[in-house]
């Protein structure tokens, strides 16, 4: 009963805040001063940031990771500047405005996701003005340090202009976003957050629901018979980088590969959309490389999943004895090249607010004697995590009685969240009205999971504009020049709206 009940106010959740509030002539004025003083200064505060390798080291604490503390060492530097308060927590640095009992939070972080530096005109530590004029290329731009500087100029354009407010705005900038949340639980275990919040790692117009983050772990050990040499064997199948991007390259090496073969798999990749493969020969081995399109693994649609793609081609025949040849078996029963989950046994759904379920496979690596296979879910509300956990087994029980394969197999389901009772939507709505002219914005859902879950009346708001794609994680990340102003004018009007 209690899952159709949150199912019905997903539905409705939309209706409740259609109304969007009028934006006022101080807020319109500051966001116009705002636009018109301090463009340069931003991007040149932007440049800065995206300097910092940002990306977490693993067994490197981010006390004794100096790109870590160099940036926020600037953050600290660039609110003195700015006249701003700063107060940093270790793991959470708070750049304030303003005092009051009543606090109005903008949360953001600071850590970046990693990258292939080799897939970029210039570096990505390297705010890149020029490769692609009017794109702002870099690492960081659109997820997180794109909207940092933007909050921290609409701040300094509400100091400018004396704006008498009546909340204190403080910006929250978290440092391992990307790679561990526990920090940022224990910090508000003893930190009192703002009771009202904005998150700025999202999109428009205003993001009420989040899918549920999950994982799906296939391990394959070494199999116990080897194919006969005189047969083509499928040696090695890897691809992908990191588990929540959208793979953009995958590789099989092939021994004793016939000619008919090669040409077999060449026809079979010429007709699918989006890809690229390059053939190696040495002998009788072949090696296929695909290079895809990466993307945040939350919007598999955006991106071209080379892992998948890859297997596909392969399919051009039987292939047993080694581990790559199970896992192209289990990565084309299973998952295919769609990206809802339609093979995958019964996992599929969708629900009518956040959208379906999708999965995608985004790491294939050797890890010692084991294959390992990380698939990405993305899964909203309308299943429990216990019907969707036996059925991922229940699907994987087939596949493995039918191969005959030693496999195990390791499930997490996060949950889905939704935002039913924040009282500035109708604020948000509005200014995203006004600035961008599109009329009767609603809230909508998202696949991916921000650190809305974790705040008070918390909900997201930019910086992607509907229905275009988001390129953060992907090895193409960058914030058009004029989004970044647009988002200028934006977050400047909503924090005065907010915090008068």
């Amino acid at each position: 009963m209690m899952l159709k009940q949150f199912a019905l106010l997903a539905l409705l959740l939309p209706s409740l805040y259609s109304h969007a509030a009028p934006v006022s002539a101080e807020a319109r004025d500051t966001a116009s001063y705002a636009l018109a003083t301090y463009p340069e200064p931003m991007i040149a505060s932007l440049a800065r940031m995206v300097s910092f390798n940002t990306v977490a080291v693993p067994n490197l604490p981010l006390a004794d990771n100096p790109q870590h503390t160099g940036f926020k060492r600037y953050l600290a530097q660039e609110a003195q500047r700015l006249g701003l308060d700063f107060q940093d927590y270790g793991y959470v640095v708070v750049i304030g405005l303003g005092k009051g009992a009543e606090r109005v939070g903008v949360i953001t972080h600071g850590d970046v996701q990693p990258v292939d530096p080799s897939k970029w005109a210039r570096s990505p530590f390297e705010l890149d003005r020029t490769s692609e004029p009017g794109k702002l290329l870099g690492r960081g731009t659109e997820d997180d340090k794109g909207p940092i500087a933007t909050a921290l100029y609409a701040m300094k354009a509400i100091a400018d202009k004396k704006v008498v407010l009546n909340k204190r705005i403080e910006l929250y900038v978290y440092m391992a976003e990307e790679s561990d949340w526990e920090p940022l639980k224990q910090f508000l275990q003893t930190h009192t957050p703002p009771q009202i919040n904005i998150t700025i790692d999202a999109e428009y117009p205003v993001v009420t629901a989040e899918k549920g983050y999950g994982s799906i772990k296939l391990s394959l050990p070494v199999p116990a018979i080897s194919q006969s040499p005189d047969h083509p064997v499928l040696a090695s199948l890897t691809g992908g980088f990191f588990g929540s991007q959208i793979p953009e390259d995958a590789r099989a090496v092939i021994e004793y590969a016939p000619a008919s073969l090669e040409k077999a798999i060449r026809a079979r990749a010429e007709i699918q959309q989006g890809m690229r493969y390059t053939f190696e020969r040495t002998g009788q081995t072949l090696s296929v490389k695909a290079r895809g399109v990466s993307a945040h693994s939350s919007k598999p649609e955006d991106g071209v999943n080379a892992i998948s793609m890859l297997a596909d081609a392969l399919q051009v025949q039987p292939w047993q004895g080694t581990q790559a040849a199970d896992m192209l078996s289990f990565l084309n029963e299973l998952v295919g090249t769609g990206i809802y989950g339609e093979r995958f046994g019964e996992i599929a759904y969708r629900d009518g607010f956040m959208g379906p379920m999708t999965v995608a496979p985004t790491v294939l690596k050797q890890n010692g004697n084991a294959l390992e296979l990380n698939i990405n879910l993305r899964r909203p509300q309308g299943k429990s995590s216990e019907v969707l956990h036996q059925q991922v087994m229940a699907a994987f029980e087939a596949w493995r009685a039918r191969r005959q394969a030693q496999a195990s197999l390791k499930v997490q389901i996060g949950e889905p969240w939704l935002q039913t009772a924040a009282p500035q939507i109708p604020t948000l709505l509005g200014v995203f009205e006004h600035y961008t002219g599109i009329a009767d914005p609603q809230p909508v859902a998202i696949g991916g999971g921000t650190n809305s879950r974790l705040f008070p009346n918390a909900v997201s708001f930019g910086p992607a504009m509907p229905h275009t794609v988001y390129t953060g994680h992907s090895e193409h990340e960058f914030m058009t020049e004029k989004q970044l102003l647009l988002n200028l004018q934006m977050y400047t009007a909503v924090l005065i709206e907010l915090a008068k």
